[in-house]
C-alpha cells in the first residue's frame, strides 16, 4: 500500500514538472530576442536617467545587467553609439546619506556609475548628458552649478569616444570638460553624424557656442543628435521653466527657440528628466516641430527612474530604448526592452513595451 501511495506521489511530482518545464519552454519560445529588421541597419542605445540604479548599492547590479546586455548585443545589434540622458547620479556630493533617501556617498555614486560605464571603455563609444542631480544645485549655497562629472568621466576614459571626440567648450570653472561636447561619426554607408552633448539647463553662453558648431561648414551635411537633459515634459511640451533658482539657465523652450529650430541640421533631440511612479506614460515625450530650414525635427524623451518601484524601488527595471537606422538613411524604428526582465523565462513576457509610444518608426529628412 505504501509503494503505491509512493509511485502515485513520484507520478504527480513527475507530471508536475513536466507541465512547469513545458510552461517554461513556451515562455523561452515565444520570447522575441532584440534584432535587427535588416542585417545592413546599424543601432543606437538610449539610456535614461540612472541615478536610483546608484544611490542604492542594492540596484547597482541591475545597471551591470544592462551594460552587459550592450556588450553582449554588439555585433547582432550592430550597436554603434550609446547615449544616456543624465542624472547620472542622485547627489552629486552628499557624504552623509540618510540610508533612505539613498546609501551611497556622491562619492560612492559616480565611482558605481563610471565603472558601469567602464564595461564600455575601448569596446563601445558612449555620449552622456548631465542633468540636475548631477550638479551641487541642491544645496542652494553654490553658485554657478558645480559637478564632479568631469573628474569620472574625462575624454580619456573611453579611447573610442575619444576617437570621435572634435568640439569642447568650458565648463563653469572655465576647464575644457565633456558637460559640453561634440563627436563625429560615419555609418558604414556613408552618413555622417554629429552628437551634440550638452549640460543641464545650458548657459546662454553654450548655447551660442553649440550654434557655432553645428554650423560650421565641415558640419553643415551633418544629421545632427541634440542630447540634453530637461527638454520635454510628458504632455509631449517643451519644458517652459525649471523649478530651480540657478541663473543663466535655458529649459526645453528656449533651447528649441535659441539652438534647435534655427540649426537645419539638428534633426534629432534626445533628453529624459521626468517620470512619475510606475507610470511608463509620465516617462517618456515625442514630438516634431519644423525648423527654420522647414525640415521636420524629432524631438524624443525616455526616462524610466521611477519604473519599479518609485524613486527608493529597483531603479527603473532595466528598460532602454533601441533606435535602429536602416539601410535607407531615413527610417528610424524605436523600441523599448528591458534586459533585467528578458534574463529569467519567468519575467521574459515583461521584457517589451509594446505600447505606441513606446514603440514607434519616424523618418528623418
Amino acid at each position: 500500500m505504501f509503494s503505491r501511495i509512493l509511485k502515485y506521489r513520484l507520478w504527480c511530482l513527475v507530471c508536475i514538472l513536466l507541465v512547469s518545464l513545458s510552461g517554461f519552454a513556451q515562455r523561452n519560445k515565444s520570447f522575441e530576442s532584440p534584432s535587427l529588421e535588416s542585417h545592413a541597419s546599424f543601432s543606437f542605445i538610449v539610456l535614461p536617467d540612472l541615478q536610483n540604479y546608484v544611490k542604492f548599492r542594492r540596484n547597482q547590479a541591475i545597471l551591470d545587467v544592462m551594460m552587459n546586455w550592450v556588450l553582449m548585443q554588439k555585433d547582432s545589434l550592430n550597436i554603434e553609439m550609446v547615449m544616456c540622458t543624465g542624472d547620472l547620479v542622485e547627489h552629486d556630493d552628499i557624504i552623509n546619506p540618510d540610508g533612505i533617501k539613498m546609501n551611497q556617498t556622491g562619492r560612492q555614486q559616480w565611482e558605481a556609475v563610471s565603472r558601469a560605464f567602464g564595461k564600455l571603455d575601448g569596446v563601445l563609444p558612449y555620449v552622456t548628458a548631465t542633468g540636475n542631480h548631477d550638479y551641487n544645485i541642491f544645496s542652494y549655497t553654490h553658485k554657478p552649478k558645480t559637478t564632479h562629472f568631469p573628474s569620472y568621466f574625462p575624454a580619456e576614459k573611453n579611447r573610442e569616444s575619444q576617437k570621435l571626440l572634435r568640439e569642447v567648450t568650458t565648463n563653469v570653472y572655465g576647464e575644457s570638460s565633456l558637460e559640453n561636447a561634440a563627436y563625429e561619426w560615419r555609418s558604414a554607408s556613408g552618413k555622417m553624424f554629429l552628437f551634440l552633448s550638452l549640460e543641464f539647463a545650458p548657459r546662454d553662453t553654450v548655447l551660442s557656442w553649440a550654434k557655432g558648431v553645428v554650423t560650421k561648414d565641415k558640419y553643415k551635411n551633418h544629421t545632427v543628435v541634440l542630447l540634453t537633459h530637461a527638454y520635454l515634459n510628458y504632455k509631449n511640451e517643451h519644458v517652459k521653466a525649471l523649478s530651480y533658482d540657478l541663473e543663466d539657465a535655458n529649459a526645453g523652450l528656449a533651447i528649441w527657440e535659441k539652438l534647435v529650430r534655427g540649426s537645419h541640421n539638428i534633426q534629432l533631440v534626445i533628453s529624459g528628466h521626468i517620470g512619475a511612479k510606475d507610470n511608463a506614460r509620465k516617462h517618456v515625450a515625442y514630438r516634431t516641430d519644423l525648423n527654420a530650414a522647414g525640415k521636420k525635427v524629432h524631438q524624443m524623451t525616455f526616462n524610466a527612474q521611477a519604473m519599479g518601484g518609485g524613486h527608493y524601488g529597483s531603479g527603473g527595471d532595466g528598460w532602454l530604448r533601441i533606435l535602429e537606422f536602416l539601410p535607407d538613411g531615413k527610417t528610424v524604428k524605436v523600441k523599448t526592452f528591458s534586459p533585467f526582465f528578458a534574463l529569467s523565462p519567468t519575467t521574459q513576457h515583461l521584457a517589451w513595451r509594446r505600447e505606441s509610444y513606446d514603440e514607434f518608426t519616424f523618418q528623418l529628412d
